[in-house]
């Protein structure tokens, strides 16, 4: 294949991987419409299903996409991943509930998930020692830039496009066209479909230039269906803690939660337990017996609570606090997401002055300080505070991207680049549905509180507004108005200990942090001795510092 051709598959596979980024950013600015649209704020429990189920499925997805990949071939499995991807963001833009939607995103969640490795494995594929550096770089850098643009193409899509006013001026104002076209955020996920049809079609076009050699093998498809069990069951039980549901079924709700749990450490045992008997295993315990592997899953365990914290929070905060609108969503946000791709980049150069264990603790630190100092944001809070204190926890996050992926491949080998690699993925993953499940518990369970509190009585409203305005019915507009300003300054309150139980987890990870070693990357540099460059010329190597 000539090098034109490689350049357009490379465009097509960063395509893919700029996809799956944008995602997860794109989707948190259009949470707020989609609840309001499809359930209320009283459903948070649900609704935050839209975000974890797609975590649970992408964490489950990508390592078995990995394995997958040596059988089928990447460029099969890139194919089916991207059908599956566009087809998951159509079926999620059409959904016409919340349970619909959430399936739909299950199904992305899946394509997304055979993106990210495979394309990372094609592009090594596709290109020399030379030349596979820089292409590695491009498919890790899309990623993140993915979620960069994620805060603007959702708040330009939710601020910029009116669907709805365009139908009602052709008459169509209620049906299945009106459902499925009316609400802005349907195209959060609309967009995808053009993007994801043409980069299929540019695939198709080099059908046969990116054959791989298959492997045969067994796949752990009982330790992955196991550990899906396991990982669902404890993301139920942590976000029905205090849910007035597991009250009003006539059981007491320590049992059912101390039940969900003991099922999903079972499963998981059982999990852990086949991955050990099978060749290749899903979950192969075995490579935690390092403790500079475990130390750098731990981080990436521990800083993903913190991201989800503040992706989540930082947008609730926004809309239920601030009552900011797309285009304030798109500064905090964008702060976050564009800081984490400066921090992440600028990893690399900095790994090269000083060691893993230095630059990862500034990392936490400074993310730290930004979750704690959210703690103290109220309805008086200035975008610029907000935006400021999101971009310095982006920072500090994204300063541990590569320090963490160099000490757990580091401690593995070259050779297991791939598994490494994955699992400090997976660990961020189930860090952040961990996050969001805490985030969602804690939030329902004040949000019903506060609910019941003003609506016990026909004239409970009124113990929360100003006296003067007792006379006045519920819907009058000055009684909406004050109720509101209430409501923010409760809203304000719940995230008040949400970043901070936040701030407490991420300081945690600098205990396995000081596990990482003083190591240093340092540039390759020409053969010694005049000794042929290995098959690894032109990557970065670990050197002691």
């Amino acid at each position: 294949m000539d090098r034109r051709s490689r350049l357009v598959l490379l465009t097509v596979l960063g395509a893919g991987v700029f996809l799956a980024g944008l995602e997860l950013m794109v989707t948190a600015v259009a949470l707020p419409s989609i609840i309001l649209d499809l359930a209320s704020w009283t459903e948070l429990r649900e609704a935050s299903w839209i975000i974890n189920g797609y975590l649970l499925a992408y964490v489950v997805t990508m390592p078995l996409a990995g394995r997958l990949a040596d059988q089928w071939g990447v460029r099969r499995l890139f194919h089916a991943g991207l059908i599956t991807f566009t087809l998951g963001s159509l079926l999620a833009g059409l959904a016409p509930s919340l349970e619909t939607l959430i399936a739909a995103r299950l199904v992305q969640a899946v394509g997304g998930g055979i993106l990210v490795p495979v394309g990372t494995a094609a592009a090594s594929h596709l290109f020399d020692d030379h030349d596979r550096p820089r292409a590695l770089g491009v498919i890790g850098a899309l990623t993140f830039l993915g979620m960069a643009a994620g805060p603007f193409v959702g708040a330009w899509i939710i601020g910029g496009i009116h669907p709805g006013a365009a139908l009602d001026s052709i008459g169509v104002v209620d049906g299945p066209v009106r459902d499925a076209l009316g609400a802005s955020w349907r195209y959060v996920f609309y967009v995808n479909v053009p993007i994801g049809v043409a980069a299929l079609g540019l695939a198709w076009a080099a059908a046969h230039g990116w054959e791989t050699p298959r492997r045969t093998g067994a796949i752990d498809v009982a330790g992955a269906v196991a550990f899906s069990l396991a990982l669902g069951l404890a993301l139920v039980a942590l976000t029905l803690v205090g849910s007035e549901q597991v009250a009003g079924l006539g059981v007491d709700p320590a049992i059912v939660l101390a039940g969900l749990a003991g099922a999903a450490a079972v499963t998981g045992a059982i999990a852990a337990w086949l991955g050990i008997r099978h060749p290749s295993g899903f979950l192969d315990v075995r490579l935690f017996r390092s403790a500079t592997f475990s130390s750098a899953a731990l981080v990436s365990l521990l800083t993903g609570y913190g991201l989800a914290t503040a992706i989540v929070g930082g947008a609730v905060f926004v809309d239920r606090v601030l009552y900011g609108g797309p285009d304030v969503q798109r500064v905090a946000l964008g702060a976050l997401a564009g800081a984490v791709a400066v921090g992440a980049l600028g990893s690399g150069l900095a790994l090269r002055v000083v060691g893993l264990r230095l630059v990862t603790v500034v990392g936490l630190v400074l993310s730290t300080v930004g979750l704690a100092r959210m703690s103290a944001w109220t309805p008086a809070t200035e975008l610029i505070e907000v935006a400021t204190l999101m971009a310095a926890f982006g920072l500090g996050f994204g300063l541990t991207v590569t320090p963490r992926s160099t000490a757990a491949v580091d401690a593995l080998g070259q050779a297991a680049f791939g598994v490494a690699s994955a699992t400090v993925t997976v660990a961020r993953m189930i860090g952040m549905a961990v996050g969001l499940a805490a985030l969602t518990a804690f939030g329902s369970t004040t949000i019903d509180r506060l609910y019941n509190q003003v609506y016990a009585t026909p004239d409970s409203y009124k113990l929360f507004i100003p006296e003067a305005l007792r006379d006045r019915p519920l819907r009058d507009g000055l009684v909406v108005q004050a109720l509101e300003s209430w409501a923010s300054s409760e809203a304000a309150r719940i995230l008040v200990g949400i970043f901070l139980v936040a701030a407490l987890v991420t300081a945690a990870a600098l205990v396995p942090a000081l596990a990482l070693g003083g190591r240093r990357i340092l540039a390759p540099g020409p053969a010694k001795d005049g000794a042929p460059a290995g098959p690894d010329e032109g990557k970065a190597e670990v050197n002691a510092a």
